[in-house]
């Protein structure tokens, strides 16, 4: 956290608060694009003649992307900067989900929802990074606000996605507008990144001193562990949600990208409260309680036959997630003095939950049917409530340090921990 340091720091804090609002627009983005694709999921299933099994090969192939790019990512971040890796990587993930609509074949498929994976987590990363940063030099938790953003750019895309689906909107055209406006939009708000300790007046890091290959070990494990479940969770809601409505409840094209939507809703308000609400309860509390409300959802979805029930599963599923990740994110960040590769190790077993999913799912309902496959939604949901004092353990310091240190002091603390948080932006 940045402590104190008089008028100096005044002025700066409206500058960090319009680079929380660019972080924000850049989550949005990134779960615009992730958006987009989830919602016309069904169209591409459709499209491809893909059953459940098939779908879930392509879908995994996502994962396995972002799995094989994730322990990378703090050196690439570390080489050029959250602004360049997150601009660049966002604008391939979008167009990667137009070019997932022009693949003649499965295999095609795989190859690029690989090549997305791999952008999406790698620039996921970033922004996760550039966010706790940005965190600490507010002394605020902010973490699950801009989850918050991202969950509303999955909501926004998927109702988009749901109004070009009953306008008979082909995918091919919604998702190259869908890309370009993206692309826009991310290319504005990265302007007002501040990646670079020269930016912010500090002495430049050492690219070398972070490692290439970050393996995550002790508490970053344990954190890991409790994302994976709520990743699991989220992933198999935002990627299934719609599949489910259509081909097990017979909802038609329109009413399936709705259920995403509103999924995305919840998690949205979740995410979007859950600083206020964290501040109140707590971390472990918030997450227990949130977990709890997860298994509620699993068992809804997995009992009803109908869509209304579903589709209110699949919202507390969206609330009962909401600030799963954030917190984790931000717990392993504020682990260590180097939250790049917090972040990295913690996002490296995230992924590997979105790698376990969508294979699980699709294979699960290939050999008995999406009810059962959602079974585990609800028992992962259930192991997150459990494993919530985990994510209590590194909240954000909101306290008033620097009404008691000495202003002096207190402006040497603040270089070093600035010095600290900022490496691997050089």
């Amino acid at each position: 956290m940045r402590v104190g340091t008089g008028r100096g720091e005044g002025r700066q804090k409206p500058m960090w608060d319009k680079e929380r609002r660019s972080v924000a627009a850049v989550f949005a983005a990134h779960g615009a694009s992730s958006g987009t694709l989830a919602s016309r999921l069904p169209w591409l299933a459709d499209h491809l003649r893909l059953s459940a099994g098939t779908l879930g090969i392509a879908l995994l192939m996502t994962s396995i992307g972002a799995v094989i790019a994730m322990p990378f990512a703090g050196r690439l971040v570390a080489h050029l900067g959250t602004r360049i890796v997150a601009r660049t990587l966002i604008c391939v993930f979008s167009f990667a989900v137009l070019a997932a609509s022009w693949m003649p074949a499965l295999w095609a498929l795989a190859v690029t929802t690989a090549v997305m994976g791999a952008a999406a987590g790698t620039s996921d990363m970033a922004m996760n990074a550039q966010g706790i940063l940005v965190e600490k030099r507010l002394g605020r938790s902010i973490m699950s606000g801009l989850h918050g953003s991202w969950s509303t750019g999955v909501l926004v895309a998927a109702l988009a996605g749901s109004l070009a689906a009953h306008q008979h909107v082909s995918a091919r055209v919604h998702f190259a507008v869908a890309a370009a406006v993206i692309t826009a939009g991310t290319v504005w708000a990265t302007h007002s990144f501040r990646t670079t300790a020269a930016e912010v007046g500090l002495v430049e890091e050492k690219t070398e001193d972070v490692p290439l290959f970050v393996v995550p070990r002790g508490v970053i494990l344990l954190i890991g562990l409790v994302g994976f479940c709520g990743i699991y969770a989220e992933i198999a809601a935002q990627d299934w949600s719609s599949v489910y409505m259509h081909r097990t409840l017979h909802g038609d094209e329109a009413e399936a990208a709705f259920t995403t939507g509103m999924f995305a809703f919840t998690m949205a308000a979740g995410r979007l409260s859950g600083d206020a609400v964290v501040g109140r309860l707590g971390a472990a509390a918030t997450v227990r309680a949130c977990g709890v409300l997860g298994a509620i959802g699993g068992v809804l979805v997995v009992a009803a036959r109908s869509p209304v029930p579903a589709i209110v599963g699949f919202m507390l599923i969206g609330l009962g997630v909401s600030v799963v990740v954030p917190l984790a994110f931000a717990a392993a960040g504020h682990a260590g003095p180097n939250p790049t590769l917090g972040v990295a190790g913690v996002a490296t077993i995230a992924y590997g939950a979105g790698m376990a999913a969508p294979g699980m799912i699709g294979g699960i309902a290939n050999l008995t049917s999406l009810r059962v496959a959602f079974c585990a939604v609800a028992v992962l949901a259930g192991l997150v409530a459990l494993g919530g004092g985990l994510l209590g353990r590194n909240a954000p310091d909101t306290g008033q340090r620097a009404e008691t240190i000495p202003t002096s002091t207190a402006g040497d603390l603040a270089s070093a921990a600035e010095a600290e948080a900022l490496l691997n932006e050089g």
